[in-house]
């Protein structure tokens, strides 16, 4: 978690524990608000000391148990305004993968280049529809979401569109391990290969592939995606993170730089994935 995000956390809590103190009706104790709540005194503790992260339903929860509702729009935006850069994947899937999906629509919308490194799976630009829905069936049990999983599929592959568009420009580095990853069935991942064979030097993709016998420059880490030099999200298995100062930009596409230096691209690509191919039997 950045320093950052702690720093904003701890401010909301000494902003719920100001509340608490001064209370309309006198001065409340954590206990005695806990039992108003009908929580443990303990989750009291953790978001006044910002080692908890609220809710909406919380901080609402919170303003109307110390006689003071109306302070409930500034709370809120006390935690849209930290939680921007860190949203975690139990809030974005409440809804299941869908919305979250158009999210995504919107911003690769508003952008005209990207630079992606994906170290786990196959780009979702890239996915067919077949290997998408097996990650979001998989993730949606991981998660405990709602499966929306038809809805979500769509949303990928419309996504894709943007691949087709003049001016447009992926740059995406993989591991060649992504491609060995039996994440999905044989059967799923051949189509998912193919697929790969067939976007391998249209105009507005730079694929890289890094080879397994290859030297990485350094010790692969997360996927990220960078937009137009003025957003970059992570992935973690908790939440996404969304950086968008400068400076940090400026150091993930350094990392991309980095690596892309001990990729292949072009035929040379196109005959790592052809291997990883031939080496499935369906």
């Amino acid at each position: 978690m950045s320093t950052d995000y702690q720093r904003a956390r701890a401010e909301l809590g000494r902003r719920l524990r100001e509340l608490r103190v001064e209370n309309p009706g006198g001065r409340l104790t954590g206990t005695e608000l806990a039992e108003r709540l009908g929580w443990p005194q303990s989750k009291v503790s953790k978001l006044e000391n910002g080692r908890q992260t609220p809710t909406d339903e919380d901080l609402r929860a919170w303003a109307q148990a110390v006689g003071q509702p109306a302070v409930f729009p500034e709370l809120r935006a006390r935690l849209k305004g930290f939680e921007s850069h860190l949203r975690s994947w139990r809030r974005q899937l409440a809804a299941g993968h869908a919305p979250v999906q158009e999210t995504w629509n919107t911003l690769v919308s508003d952008s005209t280049s990207l630079y992606a490194l994906s170290s786990a799976a196959i780009n979702g630009m890239l996915q067919t529809a077949d290997y998408a829905r097996h990650i979001f069936e998989r993730h949606a049990t991981l998660q405990k979401s709602p499966r929306d999983t038809e809805a979500a599929v769509r949303a990928r592959m419309k996504r894709q569109e943007w691949l087709y568009q003049p001016g447009k420009r992926l740059n995406l580095l993989m591991p060649e391990s992504v491609l060995w990853g039996r994440i999905c069935p044989p059967e799923i991942l051949a189509p998912q290969l193919d697929r790969l064979l067939g976007v391998v030097g249209i105009d507005t993709l730079n694929l890289g592939i890094l080879p397994l016998d290859g030297t990485l420059p350094l010790i692969m880490g997360n996927s990220f995606n960078v937009l137009d030099e003025r957003l970059v999200v992570v992935e973690n298995w908790h939440a996404e993170l969304w950086l968008d100062d400068a400076e940090t930009i400026a150091l993930y596409r350094r990392v991309w730089d980095t690596f892309a230096e001990s990729a292949v691209f072009g035929a040379e690509a196109q005959q790592v994935i052809a291997r990883v191919r031939r080496s499935i039997k369906v």
